[in-house]
Formats: structure tokens, sequence, C-alpha cells
């Protein structure tokens, strides 16, 4: 999270996840944004595989299962994500129902665990749930 912005800090969590974030900020500056769900349009049957469910709202519906969905690991950590892999591509339609609410799993953030600082495209089924 300390190095160039638009850089993958990726790390392993709870013996168990990895976690996708994108840095933001330059370097010796903390800063990044959790990627915490995607809606899946190529390689639907690969990530299947990965994820064992059939179940395409689910194969990407929080941070460790894009991670597993799309095999993001450590290795990865450090990667540009404009590079050729891992890569952020913009292709869809602008989002028109952005919403905001708090982020989820941050009990331990005191005053910023309300903070409406998570941002999701409203009735979306490819949300991560809370």
């Amino acid at each position: 999270m300390f190095g160039p912005a638009g850089h993958a800090y990726v790390y392993f969590i709870y013996g168990f996840h990895h976690m996708l974030n994108i840095v933001t900020e330059g370097v010796d500056f903390p800063a990044a944004v959790l990627i915490r769900a995607v809606e899946p349009v190529k390689g639907v049957e690969l990530m299947q595989a990965r994820r064992g469910t059939g179940k395409v709202t689910n194969l990407a519906s929080g941070p460790g299962k894009l991670c597993e969905a799309f095999a993001i690991d450590r290795s990865l950590n450090g990667s540009d994500v404009c590079g050729k892999v891992l890569y952020v591509e913009d292709t869809a339609e602008p989002a028109t129902n952005v919403v905001t609410t708090p982020r989820i799993g941050v009990d331990y953030a005191g005053k910023w665990k309300n903070k409406p600082l998570r941002f999701l495209i409203g009735g979306n089924p490819f949300v991560s749930k809370p």
C-alpha cells in the first residue's frame, strides 16, 4: 500500500483469503481501494471451476471470492494494474446508480467505521453482501 499509484497491493488475510487493492497515492503515502466485487463477463467457466460453483452471481461477489475466481495471490503484489498480467479494463457503460454505504468488516476503524466509503452499483446482483 506504500508503493506507487496504479499498482496492486495484494495481501493474505485470516489465513485463507487474498485481497486485491489498487494503490491510489504516491510512494510512502498509504492509500488504496479494496476491490470488493466484480461482474464476471469473460472466462466464466474457468472462474466457476476455480470457485467450485455454477452460480455466476457468487463467483466474485466478495474480495476473497474475487481473488479466488481470478487466481489473484501474493505473486501479483506490486503488479502494475495497467500491465499485461493484472490490469483494469474499462469496457462498460458508465454506472448511473452509484450508491455509497459504510464499509464492511472494519469494526476496528473507530470513527471511520461508519463513513460512507463503500461505493457500489445499487441493485447490482454481483455486489458483495454485508
